[in-house]
């Protein structure tokens, strides 16, 4: 009896390291919408890294909306990266704002204007389609988010560049 606390241990163990290295694989769950550090995901004690040395850009298309008009956000880096979470804003008012299109290896969270990644592979590049509100007068909007190189390694708070 005493030989299987050992090996239930073990078990235990590596059944907690291999839950804790592949979390949210299938992108950032809906509460991060309303956690008190926005956009910043719960990667145990993993914090963001310093501006100056992120890799990723959010480029937007343009910043400008109309009543449905889209606008195109690409995610892109120096190197890979394994996930992402992006809201869109209102420049006036910070409310969300819009909706995305949920392509392939996508998941949308309508409840705050936010995609993420759905799958737990790297990616060099995401290019994905936010869709203002139709019955909007129009406005400024811009993209805010998080940018995975891996579980602990991540920017957040990153704001859009526009396409030049």
């Amino acid at each position: 009896m005493s030989a299987l606390i050992p090996c239930a241990f073990t078990t235990l163990i590596l059944t907690l390291a291999a839950t804790y290295s592949v979390a949210f694989p299938d992108g950032a769950p809906v509460d991060t919408c309303v956690k008190a550090k926005v956009n910043q995901p719960n990667h145990s004690r993993a914090k963001p890294q310093p501006q100056d040395k992120n890799p990723y850009r959010i480029i937007a298309s343009d910043v400008n909306y109309g009543p449905g008009s889209q606008i195109a956000v690409t995610i892109e880096g120096d190197t890979h990266f394994k996930g992402f979470f992006i809201q869109a804003r209102d420049i006036e008012t910070n409310q969300w704002i819009g909706e995305w299109e949920e392509i392939p290896n996508t998941k949308v969270h309508p409840e705050c204007s936010a995609i993420t990644h759905a799958d737990p592979e790297y990616k060099q590049k995401a290019v994905l389609i936010w869709t203002a509100p139709k019955n909007s007068h129009g406005g400024q909007v811009y993209f805010t988010g998080t940018v995975l190189k891996n579980y602990k390694t991540f920017w957040s708070d990153m704001i859009n560049l526009i396409q030049a």
